[in-house]
C-alpha cells in the first residue's frame, strides 16, 4: 500500500527497526551533550494534528528525561499576560548539558494568538520583527537552536481529527480550540507564510516536514535532528554486574502483602 505521497508505507516492522537505530545514536547525543556541556534547544510548531505530540515522544521514549526535558506551557496566566511576551519561555531555555524541546514556544504569537484573536495586530508584527534578534541572542550564548515545522495537508487533518472524536484514547486531544481552528485552514496558512517571510533567518531556520506519514515523518525528522549536532559516542567503561551478597541467615517474611490482582 501507497501513501499519499506515491511511496510504499512503512510496515511496522521496518518503522520498528529504523526508529531502533535512532534510537541508539539519540543516546549517544544524549552522553555527548552531558560530556560537553552542549546546550540544544528544538522548537516543533505545525498545525493541529501535524504529529508534533507523537514525534517529540519518538525522540524521547528512550533518553533520559533529566537531559531531554520536554516543555508544553499551558495558556498564560494574568500575571504572564502582564510581563514582556518572551519572559516566560526564558526560564526553560536548557542549561548546559540538556536538550530541551519545546511542544509549541514563542511562536504561538505568530500563530494560534494571531489566528484566534488573542492579542492585537501591532503586537505580532512586532514579535515577528523581534524574534530573529532574540534567537541570534540565544545562539551567541551557546544554545544550538533548531526549529521544525511540520506540514500535514487539508484531507489528512481532517481525517485526524475525526478519527479523535470517537476515540476514547484520543478525545482529550481534540479541544474547543482544535475545533474552531480547523474552520480558519487559510487564516493559519496566511499566518505561517509572514512568520516563515519574518523569522526563517540564516542563523536560525524554519525546516520543515511533511508529516501526512507519521511514520515517515518522525523517521526523517529525527535523522536530520541528529545531521545537525555534530557529536561523538562517548567511551565508558564496560560495565560489569558485581557478584550478590551472601543471603547471611535472611528469610523472607511471613507478611501479608497486598499484592495487586494477576488479571492478565
Amino acid at each position: 500500500m501507497k501513501n499519499r505521497s506515491g511511496k510504499e508505507k512503512l510496515t511496522g516492522k521496518q518503522y520498528d527497526k529504523q526508529l531502533r537505530q535512532l534510537h541508539v545514536e539519540l543516546v549517544k547525543l544524549q552522553e555527548w551533550v552531558k560530556h560537553k556541556g552542549l546546550k540544544v534547544c528544538i522548537l516543533f510548531e505545525g498545525r493541529d494534528s501535524a504529529g508534533k505530540g507523537g514525534t517529540i515522544k519518538a525522540i524521547t521514549e528512550r533518553v533520559s528525561p533529566r537531559v531531554f526535558r520536554v516543555v508544553a506551557l499551558p495558556a498564560p496566566t494574568e500575571r504572564e499576560k502582564s510581563q514582556m511576551y518572551i519572559q516566560r519561555y526564558l526560564p526553560h531555555l536548557p542549561a548546559a548539558g540538556e536538550v530541551v524541546i519545546f511542544d509549541r514556544s514563542w511562536y504561538n504569537r505568530a500563530g494560534v494568538e494571531r489566528v484566534m484573536g488573542f492579542c492585537p495586530e501591532d503586537q505580532v508584527k512586532r514579535f515577528l520583527q523581534l524574534a530573529p534578534s532574540f534567537e541570534k541572542m540565544m545562539i551567541e550564548s551557546g544554545i544550538i537552536l533548531l526549529k521544525y515545522w511540520l506540514e500535514v495537508g487539508m484531507d489528512e487533518q481532517t481525517r485526524r481529527l475525526t478519527a479523535r472524536i470517537d476515540d476514547g484514547r484520543k478525545i482529550w486531544k481534540l479541544s474547543p480550540m482544535d475545533v474552531e481552528s480547523y474552520s480558519r485552514w487559510y487564516d493559519y496558512s496566511r499566518a505561517r507564510d509572514d512568520m516563515f517571510q519574518s523569522t526563517d533567518t540564516s542563523w536560525a531556520p524554519w525546516f520543515v516536514v511533511k508529516s501526512d506519514d507519521k511514520r515517515r515523518a518522525r523517521l526523517n525528522l529525527i535523522t536530520h535532528l541528529l545531521s545537525r549536532i555534530k557529536y561523538k559516542k562517548v567511551k565508558r567503561d564496560k560495565v560489569r554486574l558485581p557478584k550478590r551478597q551472601k543471603r547471611h541467615g535472611y528469610r523472607e517474611p511471613d507478611y501479608p502483602y497486598k499484592y495487586v490482582p494477576e488479571k492478565f
